[in-house]
């Protein structure tokens, strides 16, 4: 039960950050960011968005070491790929961006591993 709590709190954390941030893009840094820096924020907040509802879509997949790299996956990608992207925006030196790919590569790993365990739960 304790589990399923603090996934619950990963979801709702995830999905409030994103429409925080991407909200705080909108209003406060517009005509503070330059318009790659504009392009970056929308990226890091789509990319954030939608994670947050695969973090939600995963937490209802069968239990078990698929679903946990699954949670894993999309938690850190919002991380690194999310967190480099708002950083470059903000001003970050370039090397910032080679951590993106990695937090890609992460979102990755998590649609593969909820799709295992997704696959798991489907009848024969």
């Amino acid at each position: 039960m304790r589990q399923n709590a603090s996934i619950g709190a990963l979801v709702g954390l995830a999905g409030a950050s994103a429409v925080l941030l991407g909200a705080f893009g909108a209003h406060a840094l517009e005509g503070v960011l330059d318009a790659r820096g504009r392009e970056l924020w929308r990226t890091a907040t789509a990319y954030h968005f939608w994670h947050a509802l695969a973090l939600a879509i995963a937490s209802f997949a069968p239990a078990g070491r698929a679903r946990r790299c699954a949670l894993l996956g999309f938690g850190l990608g919002i991380v690194l790929f999310g967190g480099s992207l708002y950083a470059l925006a903000l001003g970050a030196p370039r090397w910032c961006g080679a951590v993106t790919p990695l937090g890609g590569l992460a979102f990755v790993a998590g649609w593969i591993a909820l799709g295992l365990s997704l696959r798991a739960r489907a009848p024969a």
